[in-house]
């Protein structure tokens, strides 16, 4: 890598200038990092769903000129004043939450809601000084969630930054930046299905089928998959789904067809649409005495969550996830070294893969629900 630290690099990243308009292409000036801050390299990154909701900017803050992107991996290009625990050359996985290793959060062994870092999608500016590492010809580009991997340099607070096996193929391990870790945690760490348990997963997108997945990794026996979309059955087979339920396809509430299914209700359920209606179904899917429901999914900001107190008092459990409750810097590395073990699969959550050119067709094959996550290769 060429000695670019202390100075400006102007490189390629894919600005989004506004709503629902294709990203352009565009030469922008890439400040270096300041106290705290570590500027990386980024050679593959990936799309996820929250990016294309933020550049769809229906229902939050719209924020505009904005580099998105927070699925990826890369090469520490230089460090800021105060970084210790990476240094140039390091392979890691930039992450849109962070762990500041200091805060009640980060200290704590149950959380992973770090006080300092954790997600913030209004701040388009960096922590340390407020400002953006982001500029076309003097004027600032915001930021996306403290990462903006879709740029070809980009600055991070190093507390968003996990330091991974050099070996590790940044292709594949870039998703797990999001979505896959997501997914995949909800199920190992917080639903914590026993072995041959039954376990429904509601909405099979690429975190529903990382936490079916995890259910697989677990040993449950029985995995029933939920989702509108018939098509995303046969799919789903790959990642363990062995029944699934199309609630449109029956007259009684879904919660019902897996109680007949399961005698009584699943062991376990996984949430992962943000759909009040699904969230609430999978609650009352799980069995009395010992269920627990598990919810991924981000809701509408006006979604009210309704149960009847009866079915927490006759002892279902109902708990939320935030990333998979998986603390970005101390655990990522392990989940990598899963999938180096082979115990992991990630080439199946794979479909697409474009350059850095094309990265508009990513946004088109997520509208159009065409596979699960596609790789965007920045050299190209």
């Amino acid at each position: 890598m060429l000695n670019t630290a202390g100075q400006v690099i102007r490189c390629k990243a894919a600005v989004a200038w506004e709503a629902g308009k294709p990203l352009v292409i565009e030469t922008v000036e890439v400040a270096p990092p300041q106290k705290m801050e570590v500027r990386l390299k980024i050679l593959y990154t990936s799309l996820c769903h929250t990016d294309v909701f933020f550049w769809e900017a229906k229902g939050q803050n719209p924020m505009f000129p904005r580099i998105l992107g927070h699925e990826a991996g890369g090469i520490v290009e230089s460090i800021g004043e105060g970084v210790t625990d990476v240094e140039p050359g390091d392979h890691v996985l930039p992450v849109f939450t962070g762990e500041c290793k200091e805060c009640v959060h980060c200290k704590s062994e149950e959380s992973n809601m770090c006080n300092l870092l954790r997600i913030n999608t209004d701040r388009g500016v960096m922590i340390h000084d407020e400002k953006s590492r982001f500029s076309i010809n003097g004027k600032p580009i915001f930021h996306f969630v403290g990462t903006s991997t879709f740029s070809e340099y980009t600055v991070v607070h190093v507390g968003c930054v996990a330091k991974i096996n050099p070996l590790a193929p940044l292709d594949k391990v870039c998703v797990l930046s999001c979505g896959i870790s997501t997914g995949l945690g909800a199920t190992l760490n917080v639903a914590k299905p026993p072995k041959g348990s039954t376990v429904a997963v509601f909405g099979l997108g690429a975190v529903g089928l990382a936490a079916a997945e995890g259910a697989r990794i677990a040993g449950a026996s029985r995995i029933i998959g939920v989702d509108l979309n018939s098509n995303r059955f046969e799919l789903a087979k790959k990642f363990g789904v062995t029944e699934f339920v199309n609630p449109k396809e029956h007259n009684k509430p879904v919660q019902e067809v897996i109680a007949e299914m399961t005698d009584g209700g699943v062991d376990r359920s996984i949430e992962c649409t943000g759909h009040i209606d699904a969230m609430i179904s999978a609650f009352e899917s799980v069995h009395d005495g010992w269920g627990v429901a598990v919810l991924v999914g981000v809701p509408t900001k006006d979604a009210v969550f309704k149960t009847h107190p009866i079915n927490l008092l006759n002892e279902r459990t109902l708990k939320g996830t935030f990333f998979g409750n998986y603390k970005p810097r101390s655990d990522l590395p392990s989940i990598v070294e899963k999938y180096m073990n082979k115990e992991l699969e990630l080439e199946k959550f794979i479909t697409h893969e474009v350059p850095f050119t094309e990265i508009n067709k990513a946004f088109d094959y997520m509208l159009k629900g065409d596979g699960l996550r596609c790789i965007i290769r920045m050299d190209g």
